[in-house]
């Protein structure tokens, strides 16, 4: 697939347009090759793409649920049938992720459209009993205007669906800011939005200046985003501002607990995919393991040979482990585990670039032990393929060690305890918490964090709600003069004895 020679591109449905802007070139973290270029809209651009969204919002946000969910199950059968192979290659080659794991991304993003579609329709308001006789009292649901999207790399497609979706089904146009390092497969993805009325949602490539932009323009009105923690609080302070509401996902360093009665074959094999996942580069990735002692070195054993198993590689090879997006994301890694040594942290495994792959910005998956609350490893968010590992005595010290976080996005637990997993799921700080099967997500419940991990759900019916604003209405069908309205009778009125007044 070569597209050295494609020219920057915007999106604003169902047409691609030049920008003005001078292309950047996009590189393959695993061959350090040019990949292609992308563009970056310029103010000018911003503006007119707002002003056609806001246009097509104006009779979106009237048309009928059913025509709505309609449209919506059209986008979804549209994205099934579409051949998404170039698509996945194109976010493998753009950042390192293995094709199975792209391909799968996009196969999930279908459903996320036919749930919200169905879902706007049903949950469309609320009856309440009545405060006065003869007076119907609703809520209803109306749109926000027009969304703002700011992706991240690790799931450009499927997360940008995720709130999309939701926005969308609210009666809501959107505008989407890609990532930078994943631009190319997102605007190859929104082909598929081209049957949707003209002008309702739009893709406009580039950095944080264009977020900014989107963020603070009175042509939008909500905001959803996901990525770093300094990042997101930016974003949040930006739109409160503005009065706008927000989402943010702004990730973690998800602990994992390890109990005594924890299925330590299972467990290594679980960790193993939560840890190293996509090399890591999950939110929602381990990244502080808490092993009770009776079971940490049987544990640690298993989850080193576990890991061994795992392959290196560009991730159109056969691999599991696949580059890092970036020198940046690398020298961070390098310098957590570093500091982590230096303070007396053991190498299990990893550790190092791997030599088969000098080139691009491959390193080994890496186990490290004997950690302590004091390594930098323990409190920041990694987001490559390091797992630190704490031995504790018993399952309180590892609830307290996992709740001993600045962040609160997802936790995990392995055990065959019914009291434990009880336990855990009551006692754990996090918006998820994931009992003997790491990283699953459900369209029809809410995903998201505590803490400095974020604000605001998406998925499930409080995704929906982020994207709408309720009314109340008091609707009395007869209308009469009530007793209450003004002007008041005199014998209401006390003098300053506390007698009526004739």
């Amino acid at each position: 697939m070569q597209l050295d020679t494609q020219a920057p591109t915007y999106f604003v449905a169902p047409n691609f347009y030049p920008t003005q802007n001078a292309g950047y070139d996009v590189e393959d973290p695993a061959k350090l090759t040019k990949v292609g270029v992308r563009g970056e809209v310029t103010v000018d651009e911003i503006d007119s793409a707002l002003s056609l969204v806001n246009s097509a919002q104006t009779q979106w946000k009237i048309l009928d649920a059913k025509s709505r969910a309609t449209a919506l199950h059209t986008l979804a059968n549209r994205i099934e049938n579409m051949d998404l192979t170039d698509c996945a290659i194109l976010m493998s080659r753009e950042m390192g992720k293995p094709y199975p794991e792209a391909i799968g991304e996009l196969a999930n993003c279908a459903p996320i459209f036919r749930y919200y579609a169905e879902m706007a329709r049903d949950e469309a308001g609320k009856v309440a009993g009545t405060t006065q006789k003869g007076s119907m009292q609703f809520a209803k649901y109306e749109p926000l205007g027009v969304s703002v999207h700011i992706m991240p790399f690790n799931f450009p497609v499927l997360l940008m669906c995720w709130t999309v979706a939701a926005s969308l089904a609210a009666g809501n146009g959107c505008v989407v800011k890609p990532a930078e390092a994943t631009t190319l497969s997102t605007l190859e993805f929104m082909k598929a939005f081209s049957v949707l009325p003209n002008g309702l949602i739009a893709c406009l490539p580039g950095g944080a200046e264009v977020g900014k932009a989107l963020v603070s323009s009175t042509k939008t009105h909500a905001v959803a985003f996901t990525g770093s923690v300094a990042a997101g609080q930016a974003v949040a302070t930006a739109a409160a501002a503005k009065m706008k509401p927000v989402v943010i996902e702004a990730g973690g360093s998800d602990p994992m607990i390890i109990t005594a009665h924890a299925p330590i074959d299972i467990a290594a094999a679980g960790a193993v995919t939560g840890a190293f996942h996509m090399t890591g580069q999950v939110c929602t990735s381990t990244e502080r393991m808490y092993v009770v002692d009776s079971v940490h070195d049987e544990f640690v054993s298993a989850f080193t040979a576990e890991t061994a198993r795992l392959r290196i590689g560009n991730g159109l090879d056969k691999s599991e482990i696949g580059p890092l997006v970036s020198k940046a994301a690398r020298d961070k890694v390098e310098r957590l585990i570093a500091d982590a040594i230096a303070k007396g942290a053991k190498v299990e495994c990893g550790g190092r670039i791997p030599p088969t792959h000098q080139t691009g910005w491959f390193y080994e998956p890496t186990i490290l032990t004997n950690c302590t609350v004091d390594m930098a490893l323990m409190n920041e968010e990694c987001f490559g393929p390091v797992v630190a590992i704490i031995r504790v005595p018993d399952f309180d010290a590892a609830i307290d060690g996992a709740n001993a976080s600045e962040f609160g996005l997802g936790a995990s637990i392995f055990t065959t305890s019914l009291e434990e997993a009880h336990e855990a799921h009551e006692r754990i700080e996090a918006g998820m918490v994931w009992i003997n099967n790491p990283l699953i997500d459900n369209d029809a419940l809410p995903f998201g964090g505590w803490k400095n991990s974020g604000i605001g759900r998406e998925l499930g019916r409080m995704g929906l709600d982020t994207f709408r604003r309720t009314k109340m209405v008091i609707l009395d069908h007869k209308p009469v003069r009530h007793d209450w309205w003004y002007p008041y009778p005199d014998d209401w009125f006390l003098d300053a004895g506390g007698r009526k007044i004739s």
